[in-house]
């Protein structure tokens, strides 16, 4: 499996997983800044990586990124359908 690395250097595994390089960036900005870092901060890391990518590597990521947004635009619509229901019902 191929690997790229962080600006700390901290290798990552390419394997179309989104949320292992987000959990991997999420940690060492943590252990960097300790949680208090910037959105300058974060795009220079998401820079750094991506850099690193192929073009197919790039479409594997970017199409797992589009299905995780889209599933987690259809669950907060989904939770506030249901939180409108309770509170018509609740109100009845």
């Amino acid at each position: 499996m191929r690997k790229i690395t962080t600006t700390a250097g901290t290798p990552v595994e390419i394997d179309g997983d989104v949320l292992a390089i987000i959990e991997t960036v999420s940690r060492d900005l943590a252990r960097k800044a300790d949680l208090d870092y910037s959105f300058e901060e974060i795009d220079h890391e998401f820079q750094h990586l991506i850099s690193q990518l192929t073009e197919e590597e790039l479409r594997t990521y970017l199409k797992e990124s589009l299905f995780m947004s889209f599933n987690r635009f259809e669950n907060d619509r989904l939770a506030q359908l249901v939180k409108k229901a309770t509170k018509a019902t609740e109100s009845e």
